[in-house]
């Protein structure tokens, strides 16, 4: 593992019940994530996350809600590679912008889908948090998702 844990933050929008995930590839590994990315030293989380999602989508949010979850990944001690990440996930509202049309500066990034709640399942999605985003409704308390790991 690398020196201390790594600390990203994500946006959760969904429009009408559709989630939307970034689909990047990294180390030959193609999968699919809340749009977003890690905080800079001495950068508030907020500012973050406005940043990452300008840079992956194309377009700033209107309102920030949050943070309405925790995940934490952190990977076994035979897995050196790996990196404890902590997830600060974010409600997000992109408020009369359209939400159909993303553009990406972020090389990494290969596309953008809204995806139907009730569908996530048979994705590729990192962190593994397919229960919450399915079940995810705007108002929600704050959750901790606790400890995850996919290699």
């Amino acid at each position: 593992m690398t020196d201390g844990p790594r600390i990203r933050v994500a946006g959760l929008l969904i429009n009408g019940g559709r989630v939307l995930l970034v689909r990047q590839q990294k180390d030959g590994r193609t999968y699919w994530l809340l749009p977003g990315g890690g905080v800079e030293e001495g950068e508030e989380l907020e500012d973050a996350l406005l940043r990452e999602i300008t840079e992956e989508c194309g377009m700033a949010p209107t309102a920030i809600r949050g943070p309405i979850a925790l995940a934490e990944t952190i990977p076994p001690a035979e897995t050196p590679e790996g990196r404890h990440i902590l997830h600060m996930v974010f409600a997000i509202d992109l408020g009369t912008a359209s939400v159909e049309l993303f553009s990406s500066d972020d090389a990494a990034v290969l596309g953008h889908a809204f995806v139907d709640q009730q569908e996530l399942a048979g994705l590729d999605l990192r962190p593994p948090i397919h229960d919450y985003l399915r079940d995810y409704r705007p108002g929600d308390a704050f959750v901790s998702l606790g400890r995850m790991w996919v290699p």
